[in-house]
């Protein structure tokens, strides 16, 4: 999608289409970094990720919207069904992105690139948003045609004409190609893509490890790997939630008040998942932008919120000096398993009686927010906290 954030916030606001826009989060609750923008604003230089203030400083005139990631994922979804009109084989690989094999539909809808532009014209009509999209003969190539030729526009990528559009492109460019791992290639000699696809796989497998190998064939063509079904989508490894805080936590109070909240909220996605954790991991990050992870195994897979709060307030006991203060948190939930799982393991755990009536609790607070909202029910250790954390609206 192009500018999908700020594409779908447009929707709203039509008399700002032809204005430089960017969607961020409060700079008030130094949340301000630049989620996304649109095409005027990118002719600024503006760049995703940075924060408000030197986009500012690039785009007086920049217009800011928040974000309101509820209705991204109610595009996202009504973008796949669209999808699968064409193929089955729609596999996402972010919110705003997703590979087809549509190899079983040409005789059906024509060619791939007939396909690209039907697809193209079906959503700017249904839905007012437009994407860019890459036509190849395998996924990594497809994902490099979709950023050749923004906005609203359709590259065709062939075995024929590969070398001549990709080999000579930086090499930052390459899918999966860092600024680290750009800046080992360049001191290697290697600056364009066609120099990575012509240099000694062994080298590059001695200079990024298992990395090398793999982007040696990317630049190859050789990428095989296959499209999934929508339906048998790789199931998620971790469930996360973090936040910087409208002020620096301060002592243990504010600890346990801001991992409360986190917790919460990843617990509360761990049930809609249907899924557990057998771990904990907590991200800190002080005000110097110092990050420390550490993680922990639970003596049992949870998704209560309480479980999951009193192991991450131990892994900050034991890893962090209370006395520092710490600008952001985040907690994840790590090592998940079905419930399904959980409930055979359960046979063996001697709290399995009390953490049963805990889910049901935990179940019914869920319907009540899933009718009223996320603030319906919140935890009284958060209400009216000054730290700016609170209960998730997913």
């Amino acid at each position: 999608m192009d500018g999908f954030y700020a594409s779908v916030e447009l929707l709203n606001h039509p008399e700002l289409k032809d204005f430089p826009v960017a969607v961020c989060g409060n700079p008030e609750n130094r949340h301000g970094i630049i989620l996304a923008k649109n095409m005027p604003a990118k002719r600024f230089g503006i760049k995703t990720a940075e924060t408000v203030w030197q986009a500012k400083k690039k785009c007086p005139e920049l217009r800011l919207l928040p974000p309101h990631h509820h209705k991204y994922k109610e595009y996202n979804l009504k973008i796949n069904d669209i999808y699968q009109r064409f193929t089955d084989m729609v596999e996402p690989f972010s919110i705003d992105e997703s590979w087809l094999d549509v190899s079983a539909s040409l005789k059906l809808f024509g060619s791939g690139k007939d396909i690209a532009d039907t697809i193209r014209r079906t959503i700017r009509k249904e839905l007012g948003l437009t994407l860019s999209v890459g036509v190849s003969f395998n996924k990594i190539f497809a994902k490099m045609g979709s950023d050749y030729n923004k906005p609203d526009g359709t590259t065709v990528i062939s075995k024929e004409n590969y070398k001549e559009l990709l080999w000579p492109m930086n090499v930052r460019k390459m899918f999966f190609v860092g600024s680290a791992t750009a800046d080992k290639l360049n001191k290697a000699g290697i600056q364009t893509i066609g120099e990575l696809a012509l240099a000694d796989k062994g080298l590059l497998t001695a200079l990024l490890g298992k990395q090398g190998g793999l982007l040696f064939e990317y630049a190859n063509g050789l990428d095989n790997s296959p499209v999934s079904l929508y339906t048998e989508r790789e199931k998620i490894k971790s469930v996360g939630n973090g936040t910087t805080f409208r002020r620096d936590l301060q002592g243990l109070e504010d600890i346990k008040t801001a991992v409360a909240a986190l917790s919460d909220t990843v617990a509360s996605r761990l049930r809609k998942y249907q899924m557990k954790s057998f771990g904990v991991k907590v991200d800190i990050k002080d005000p110097n932008f110092k990050v420390i992870s550490r993680q922990k195994q639970l003596d049992a897979p949870t998704n209560l919120s309480e479980e999951i709060a009193r192991l991450a307030v131990e892994i900050i006991r034991s890893s962090w000096n209370l006395a520092n203060p710490i600008r952001m948190l985040t907690i994840t939930a790590i090592h998940l398993c079905d419930e399904t799982e959980s409930e055979q393991l359960s046979l063996f755990d001697m709290n399995a009686k009390s953490r049963e009536r805990g889910e049901k609790v935990a179940r019914a607070i869920d319907d009540i927010r899933a009718k009223f909202g996320g603030k319906s029910i919140t935890l009284g250790r958060v209400l009216n906290n000054n730290i700016g954390v609170d209960t998730d609206d997913d």
